[in-house]
């Protein structure tokens, strides 16, 4: 708590507004601040509207460009699990088990981009825009030198990570195939995450919607060539999917680059911006890099599933993988909720109108249980079905039907703990997201999965309702500690003013 107390002394001495703004904004839609900080963007690409206009028309024009281009992502990874399927099943396991390896570039380019947006949105919504460009273009360095790290660390170690968890032969091998291709396309993975984190500030969601949606059906077209393939091109399996992937990748980043280049961050500047400089890379460091810790405990923990998943055989660890895609896919509105709440709310303290950030987050929690209630529907009623798009195997189909049906009551539990992690990355309090990553994604599992699936005797059912149990305790938490540090900001701005 100590830590808590710190962390908003500083931030309010950076960014405080006179005790008249404040009353102000407290007391109706729109202050006399409003109207400065409009007045003042004026000559901007994006102006300072996500401060003044309605929340909902907000949340709409950002959550629904967000949604619809990761619907398209999710259903980038669906096409590569469904042309792994016509290799073998062995390729499909492979695939999946893939998938936590793969999570470790997901989880470090998200984990900055996420925390680069806060950074960029509040100065934004403070009206400093110079410095919301410095921290754009020294997000960019940032990512550019991790990348690199993580490209040699991951090569080094997926062996091992992949022999630990019980692959062997060819089973190994084209796990590591497919693998290795893709951390040689990690610099361009991380460069789109970071040049999203800058359009994601100004409330730009449709460039990333229009790359993953351009991106969703080149690769429809490159993972048959590249599998199988053709014109000059050797049959490369599921090493092809890989390839097909970074060059999609590739093109992402010249696209994102010129659309970045077209703000006012970033347009015309000094490149020589992007040199490190100590000071802006210890700010996106502290509040990047909790975010990433947070995203690296959800590879751990699907480390961990897969781990336990195996102890039943490649069909279990086959079924995890297939059944989890088809998860992300109903959940892919409340990301779009998450990318809307992190920014709004981001943008929304930088300005302290502290009188929107709680009216946000319900708001977003609202929305966020009518998506739950659609999506458990569609999982309860169509689970085998939706697994039968993946595989023939009757056994595969089965244990992720089971896994579905019991996820179809997680929906909202995600949503909370989702949208809780958001609110407070937006005010600047990324560290929450590591506690409660680590307890949620290793702590627990590690006690309630042998418990469930060993001493219980549940078997497989176990360790699906294992996962159950660990994300609504987490959630729970999760929302009660968000709304507690809301209070909280509201009653230290107020005895302020």
């Amino acid at each position: 708590m100590a830590l808590e107390n710190a962390c908003f002394t500083a931030d309010s001495a950076v960014n405080k507004l006179s005790a008249e703004e404040a009353s102000g904004a407290a007391g109706s839609d729109r202050s006399p601040a409003d109207s400065r900080l409009t007045e003042a963007a004026e000559d901007s690409d994006y102006s300072n509207d996500l401060i003044v206009k309605p929340i909902p028309l907000l949340i709409a024009r950002i959550a629904v460009p967000a949604s619809l281009g990761f619907f398209f992502n999710t259903m980038f990874n669906a096409t590569d699990t469904y042309f792994a399927g016509f290799i073998s099943t062995e390729s499909l396991a492979a695939l999946s088990l893939s998938f936590p390896v793969f999570f470790i570039i997901i989880a470090v380019g998200s984990g900055l981009s996420t925390g680069t947006t806060a950074l960029i949105a509040n100065e934004i919504g403070a009206g400093r825009r110079q410095k919301a460009g410095l921290f754009a273009f020294q997000g960019l360095g940032f990512g550019i030198i991790t990348a690199l790290i993580v490209t040699v660390a991951g090569i080094a170690i997926a062996p091992r990570l992949f022999s630990f968890l019980g692959a062997s032969e060819q089973y190994l091998r084209d796990a590591l195939h497919y693998m290795n291709t893709i951390f040689g396309g990690t610099i361009f993975f991380i460069c789109n995450f970071m040049l999203n984190a800058v359009l994601v500030a100004t409330g730009d969601t449709r460039s990333f919607r229009n790359f993953l949606i351009a991106g969703f059906f080149l690769n429809l077209v490159l993972d048959p060539w590249f599998m199988f393939g053709g014109f000059g091109v050797p049959s490369m399996g599921i090493r092809g999917i890989a390839l097909a992937t970074v060059i999609i990748q590739f093109f992402g980043v010249a696209y994102l680059a010129l659309r970045v280049s077209r703000t006012d961050l970033m347009a015309g500047s000094d490149m020589r911006r992007i040199i490190p400089r100590l000071a802006p890379f210890r700010e996106i460091a502290r509040q990047g890099l909790p975010a990433a810790v947070n995203m690296l405990t959800v590879g751990l923990g699907v480390f961990v599933i897969t781990y336990f998943a195996g102890r039943f055989g490649k069909q279990a660890v086959a079924a995890y993988g297939a059944a989890v895609r088809l998860e992300q896919i109903i959940l892919l509105p409340t990301i779009g909720l998450n990318t809307a709440t992190l920014t709004l709310a981001a943008q929304n303290f930088g300005a302290r109108r502290f009188d929107r950030l709680r009216a946000v987050f319900f708001r977003c929690l609202r929305y966020g249980a009518v998506i739950a209630v659609l999506g458990a529907a569609a999982l309860l009623l169509g689970a085998p079905a939706l697994m039968k798009f993946f595989t023939s195997d009757p056994i595969v189909i089965a244990y992720g039907a089971t896994y579905l049906k019991i996820a179809a009551f997680l929906i909202y539990a995600y949503v909370m703990l989702f949208l809780s992690v958001s609110v407070l990355q937006g005010v600047k309090r990324p560290f929450f997201a590591i506690g409660i990553g680590i307890i949620r994604q290793i702590v627990l599992p590690v006690i309630v999965f042998p418990l469930f699936s060993i001493i219980l005797s549940m078997g497989l059912k176990g360790l699906w309702w294992g996962i159950f149990a660990i994300n609504w305790s987490a959630a729970l938490f999760s929302i009660v500690y968000a709304l507690k540090i809301l209070k909280k900001i509201e009653k230290v701005i107020g005895e302020k003013t």
